[in-house]
């Protein structure tokens, strides 16, 4: 078959998420190693974002791959009501590397999987009904995780989108508060606007948080946040669920985005990193409290790939090589690296805002002007297939051999733990580029 001819099939026969169909024409992508990725023209990328913010081992990792095939020759599959060795041996593990108390799991196939099981457990455990989220967040797409998101993919599923019980409030955007304050003269007013909410609305069994924001702009919170978050949950018996589907594993120099706060989650649901994306794997991990209830009261929940026996083997895999390699320690220390040129380069375009990030997670917000921070494009001009200049540049960015996430007006940056220092300086360098042709269209 001919490139052309997989190209062809790919756009005629499946569907292009997020996006018009009309004129996609996917880049046909044949091979990966490490940093980078090749296409059929054998043409090779680095890979700035690890895909969707996941291959954090980057490509071709021997000892996840080989655990793929032992497992597939041990035990392929058998039903989740069943034992396995793998799935023992990954639990054991698991409580070495999640924030302490965290003590009984369940395993899912994604991360919105994982925020369905969290969003269950917590109103079956509490009793109570609603959930709050942010505004600015991304939990999923199936029908209980997308009505917890706050962005503009939740909006093609309303009314049956919005399922009854789940309410937003205020992120935490230091660079551009939602609700008009400044830090720190605010006194974390965005936390404290969430306990108003909790007391109003009075049957809220769980919050629900990105402890770093991912897709909608690499929202880094300051130090007094989440321990104020946690504070006020704890005080109105309301369970704390962080979503470290893309901050977690590494991600942000930590094991956990929590990590750096100290805060111990109620619930915990990741995904993505758990195996370097390798095969999928979601994990929802509650504390022993939160478990204790089920004993005398029936889970209702479960599927048919939950624990699957392939998909448990490549994170134990990705786990060890992670410990290995110390790439934790390793994000943390390149990652202030990548921050120190991203704000360089920031500073010389004056069609950036604003330059964010922990360990290896940046933020890149581009704006039409610096004094209002108006963006370049809204999730409105997405929906309504308006062109997008962060298309563009994204697009040039491919152009210069660098493939890096952007979103409506912004770039996440987030390259694999395993990423040197050249490959950061070489995809920096094609972004100072393509970032003069923001500041031409000012």
């Amino acid at each position: 078959m001919t490139s052309d001819e997989v190209v062809s099939l790919t756009s005629r026969l499946t569907y292009g998420t997020w996006r018009f169909q009309k004129g996609w024409k996917p880049l046909h992508i044949v091979d990966a190693e490490g940093c980078y990725f090749t296409d059929a023209a054998g043409k090779k990328y680095l890979d700035f974002s690890s895909q969707l913010m996941c291959s954090t081992l980057g490509h071709k990792n021997r000892a996840v791959i080989e655990a793929i095939k032992r497992q597939a020759e041990e035990l392929a599959y058998v039903a989740p009501g069943f034992a396995t060795s793998v799935r023992a041996e990954l639990s054991r593990l698991l409580l070495d590397v999640l924030p302490r108390g965290l003590e009984k799991f369940f395993f899912t196939t994604s991360g919105t999987e994982a925020n369905e099981a969290a969003f269950k457990i917590a109103k079956m455990v509490t009793g109570k009904s609603k959930i709050i989220a942010r505004y600015r967040s991304y939990h999923g797409s199936t029908m209980g995780s997308v009505a917890a998101t706050g962005d503009l993919r939740r909006w093609a599923m309303e009314p049956a989108g919005k399922i009854p019980g789940v309410i937003f409030g205020p992120e935490v955007n230091c660079y551009d508060c939602p609700i008009g304050h400044a830090y720190p003269e605010c006194n974390i007013a965005c936390a404290e606007y969430l306990e108003h909410m909790i007391r109003n609305e009075g049957d809220v069994a769980a919050v629900i948080v990105e402890p770093v924001v991912g897709t909608n702009g690499v929202l880094v919170p300051p130090k007094e946040y989440m321990p104020r978050l946690k504070e006020i949950c704890e005080k109105h018996k309301v369970l704390f669920i962080a979503d470290e589907v893309m901050s977690g594993w590494g991600r942000t120099g930590k094991w956990f985005a929590v990590d750096h706060w100290g805060v111990k989650p109620d619930i915990l649901v990741t995904a993505k990193g758990i195996t370097s994306a390798y095969v999928p794997l979601g994990l929802c991990a509650t504390t022993k409290e939160v478990a204790s209830y089920f004993d005398e009261h029936f889970f209702a929940h479960g599927h048919t790939y939950e624990a699957h026996p392939l998909t448990l083997a490549p994170s134990i895999a990705a786990i060890g090589e992670m410990q290995k390699n110390r790439l934790v320690e390793r994000a943390d220390e390149m990652g202030e690296y990548l921050g120190r040129k991203l704000k360089s380069v920031g500073a010389k375009h004056k069609s950036v805002g604003d330059v964010r990030g922990i360990g290896l997670f940046w933020g890149v917000e581009l704006v039409k002007d610096r004094a209002t921070k108006e963006p370049f494009n809204t999730g409105r001009d997405k929906v309504e297939g308006r062109p997008l200049l962060i298309d563009r540049l994204t697009g040039e960015m491919m152009k210069r051999g660098v493939f890096v996430q952007g979103w409506l007006s912004h770039f996440v940056v987030a390259p694999p733990l395993i990423v040197t220092k050249n490959e950061i300086a070489e995809g920096v360098s094609a972004l100072d580029e393509v970032l003069t042709i923001a500041d031409a269209s000012l």
